[in-house]
């Protein structure tokens, strides 16, 4: 099961990396919220549609850690990434924390958490 939610971690990470929006709507769940390191928060739909102004350049997720509680997964790394939106280059790094739930259909990504790791 290990091997299953860091299969779809990756995956995601490559979904992300190639803004691959129909990779992204299949292992998002439909509910699904993302918290930014600043506090915003986007739903399934803004967060596939932030591919329109945002572009990553590299993205490297390292530290990866995955917890089992029955049908859900949490999964714990820091990800590195360089980025462009609205033309600004980014570069951060940033604790990511994962909620992965079991569906009839298969697993999915329910909600994703920022935070700035300073200094590094």
């Amino acid at each position: 099961m290990v091997s299953d939610v860091h299969r779809l971690q990756r995956a995601f990470d490559e979904a992300e990396l190639r803004a691959d929006t129909d990779a992204l709507n299949a292992l998002l769940a439909d509910d699904f919220r993302s918290i930014g390191e600043q506090g915003y928060v986007l739903d399934k739909a803004q967060w596939i549609g932030k591919f329109t102004e945002f572009a990553y350049t590299s993205l490297e997720s390292g530290e990866v850690e995955v917890s089992f509680y029955g049908h859900a997964a949490i999964v714990r790394c820091v990800q590195r990434s360089n980025s462009t939106w609205r033309g600004q280059d980014m570069a951060l790094t940033v604790r990511v924390s994962q909620t992965w739930i079991e569906l009839p259909d298969g697993w999915r990504l329910a909600g994703i958490q920022f935070s700035s790791l300073a200094g590094m």
